[in-house]
Formats: structure tokens, C-alpha cells, sequence
């Protein structure tokens, strides 16, 4: 309870799939439309989210309490500390009026999202507040679907990935599955390929952008992208 006798609202976070509208849940839907308050990552430079944009094709923002969220792109304590707090105190400042705020992101909620510190941080700072969680599909199955091939059948095993510039880190990753998708692969694609090459699987990756949105871009031979530059979004399958 907060205040006079006034609720506590429920923080959700809701999972709206990687970039297809259709994409989404009979449930997220319904959360949308239900909630009072839609909280969705907010770009500084004023482009929008998938996230925003699959939202505003399901709901009315005239009839909502939209909350554009930035989140630091920093690596510096100090910053980070002070914009997620914010961050939190303004889901908060909705809370504690005892509205429930959904807070939608790409994907899953629970898989490398945004929401996971969000929801860290408001039990730290409010643990009065409910916190739920709505699954999403991930862009690790919509790249499987886009590229017509599976993950894991039977024994074999699956991994998910941050690529990194740790070399050792990425060749263990690789030899102990037998599918791996490397996720933010952009920053380090060239030492990726040059790896993969050495232990003979320059043939076995493929990458996806933007996997199931209208600006979706695919290759099945990720050779070919030596030395090019790929947006954020970006996500490398190497199938063994």
C-alpha cells in the first residue's frame, strides 16, 4: 500500500516479439490494452523502438500514459547510477499512484533486455512494487525461422552468445555446441569470421538484421561481409 489506502501498481514487463507486429502474444496484446501506462525505450536521436512501433499499432497513444524510457549507452558508474535512477523513479512516479505500467521491449523481457536491470533496480528501490513479466519471442527463433534451419534436435546442444573480442571465449563457445547464435555481433564481425575460418566453419555462419522487421536483411554466407559495417541489431548463427 501506499498513500491513503491507494494500491501499489504493477510493474510488467512485456515481451512484443523482435520486429514483426504479428510477432506478439494474444496476452502482451491484452496487457497493452489494459494497462494504463506503456513505458518503451526511448531512442535520443527521436527515431523510434520496434517496441514503440508495434505498441502504437495495437493501442491509441492519445488514450495512454506513454513513457519514453532512455536508457545509457555508458560504460561510466557514475552515469549510469544517475540515469537509471530516473529511469526507475519515473515508472515509479506512476506506481505509487497505483496504475499498472507495461513496459514493452523487443523480444523477451528475461533474454539480454533492458528490463532485466529495470526490474532489478525498482526491487532494490521500491520493493513494495509487483514485478510480472510477459514472454516475447525472441530474435534467436526468428532468425532460426528466417533462415529455414533449427537450433537443436534431439542431444544437440544450443548456445546464446554475446560475441566478444575475448577469441578463446568465442572458440570454446563454439566447440562445446553444436548450434550457437552470437548476439551484438556488429562490433566484432571481422575477428568472428577470421575464427571461424581458422576452425574451418567459415561456411557454417549466417547472419540476420533486423530478423523479421520490414527492413530485415539476410545472409547465408556471412563471408561475404568482410570488412562491412552492420547495424546494431545484428545476430550471427553458426549451425555446425
Amino acid at each position: 500500500m501506499t498513500g491513503a489506502g491507494v494500491t501499489v501498481g504493477t510493474l510488467y514487463g512485456v515481451g512484443v516479439g523482435p520486429g514483426d507486429p504479428e510477432l506478439i502474444t494474444v496476452k502482451a496484446y491484452r496487457m497493452i490494452r489494459e494497462c494504463p501506462v506503456v513505458a518503451y525505450p526511448k531512442k535520443r536521436k527521436g527515431g523510434k523502438s520496434y517496441a514503440h512501433e508495434i505498441v502504437e499499432l495495437y493501442v491509441n497513444p492519445e488514450e495512454k500514459e506513454m513513457l519514453g524510457l532512455i536508457f545509457p549507452m555508458t560504460k561510466d558508474p557514475v552515469v549510469l547510477e544517475r540515469e537509471w535512477g530516473k529511469t526507475v523513479e519515473a515508472c515509479w512516479e506512476a506506481l505509487k499512484k497505483g496504475k499498472d505500467v507495461a513496459f514493452v521491449t523487443e523480444g523477451d523481457p528475461n533474454l539480454y533486455s533492458t528490463f532485466i536491470h529495470l526490474a532489478r533496480l525498482m526491487r532494490e528501490l521500491h520493493p513494495e512494487v509487483p514485478i510480472s513479466s510477459i514472454p516475447g519471442i525472441s530474435s534467436v527463433l526468428g532468425a532460426a525461422a528466417a533462415l529455414d534451419i533449427h537450433l537443436a534436435d534431439g542431444d544437440e546442444q544450443v548456445g546464446i552468445i554475446p560475441a566478444t573480442a575475448d577469441k578463446e571465449a568465442m572458440r570454446q563457445a563454439i566447440e562445446h555446441h553444436d548450434t550457437i547464435v552470437f548476439i551484438k555481433v556488429a562490433k566484432v564481425l571481422d575477428p568472428m569470421l577470421e575464427l571461424l575460418e581458422e576452425m574451418g566453419l567459415g561456411g557454417k555462419a549466417s547472419v540476420v538484421t533486423k530478423v523479421t522487421s520490414p527492413y530485415e536483411l539476410l545472409w547465408r554466407d556471412a563471408r561475404e561481409l568482410k570488412g562491412q559495417e552492420l547495424e546494431y541489431l545484428s545476430l550471427m548463427v553458426v549451425s555446425k
